[in-house]
């Protein structure tokens, strides 16, 4: 098995879910995973699964539930998938606190695509490649003009955002 990289969504930002990375990596080892690391406390985990990552990714999950009492989406990549996905990014980087990379559960449905792109975005952008969707905001995240809740609702699928500094180091982690 490879080293995978596991972004869990909506935890220790903004009064959402709480969870101590030191638990978060204690789980994942229980469940067999080796080479264990967090990367800040939103959620990112390295490691390398004990078997096939699909069934980690949602044994993982239900670890999550079962322990901590709450639902949050496991999302992983392997490091070569985050790299693409940052080599593909579509959109000039004017800061890289400003561009984000939302990793998808799957790719959404065309016909989803295109009511999503309905939005308003204001100055923002965004644009969907595979299982990403790829963000810039002209003034940051937290000026944002588009609403990324609403076009991921459009979309019919969870995912969950890195910035791309997060994603840089993420990819180093991994060893990319």
């Amino acid at each position: 098995m490879s080293r995978r990289i596991i972004l869990l969504r909506a935890v220790n930002v903004g009064g959402t879910a709480r969870l101590p990375m030191a638990q978060w990596r204690s789980l994942a080892e229980s469940l067999g995973a080796t080479e264990v690391t967090s990367y800040l406390a939103s959620g990112n985990l390295l490691c390398t699964p004990p078997g096939p990552h699909m069934d980690f990714d949602r044994t993982l999950q239900d670890a999550v539930q079962a322990r901590f009492g709450f639902f949050r989406e496991v999302i992983s990549r392997s490091g070569e998938e985050v790299s693409a996905a940052l080599a593909g990014h579509p959109f000039e980087e004017i800061d890289p606190r400003f561009s984000h990379i939302s990793f998808l559960h799957s790719a959404p449905e065309a016909e989803a695509v295109a009511a999503a792109a309905r939005l308003e975005t204001g100055r923002d952008r965004w644009q969907v490649i595979g299982r990403e969707m790829h963000l810039r905001y002209a003034n940051g995240a937290g000026s944002a003009q588009m609403k990324e809740a609403a076009i991921t609702r459009a979309l019919g699928v969870t995912g969950t955002a890195r910035n791309l500094n997060t994603v840089r180091k993420l990819i180093e982690l991994a060893g990319n």
